[in-house]
């Protein structure tokens, strides 16, 4: 998506209906700055949630609730870092 001169910023967020949202900017506006750090922090996010899942795999018997509760938020953590390389090749 752009405006003919710009392109469009994926923003790493939806509206509350899951549609996309875009910022058109030069990149260096408030709101850009406000994306990169939660784009930063999703990141981080993801990394930690990979580490418990090593511990949690490394149980002997994880129950299914904790599995269940882990893949739940791997898909929600997937779906955000999903965004970002998608979003930075648009830039």
């Amino acid at each position: 998506m752009n405006d003919g001169a710009r392109p469009a910023r994926l923003l790493p967020w939806t509206d509350s209906e899951g549609k996309p949202c875009y910022l058109l900017t030069d990149g260096d506006g408030p709101l850009s700055r406000i994306a990169d750090v939660i784009e930063t922090t999703q990141l981080d996010m993801a990394e930690d949630l990979l580490e418990h899942a090593a511990d949690l795999l490394a149980e002997a018997r994880p129950t299914p609730e904790q599995l269940r509760f882990l893949l739940a938020r791997m898909c929600e953590a997937l779906t955000d870092v999903h965004r970002i390389p998608e979003n930075r090749g648009t830039r």
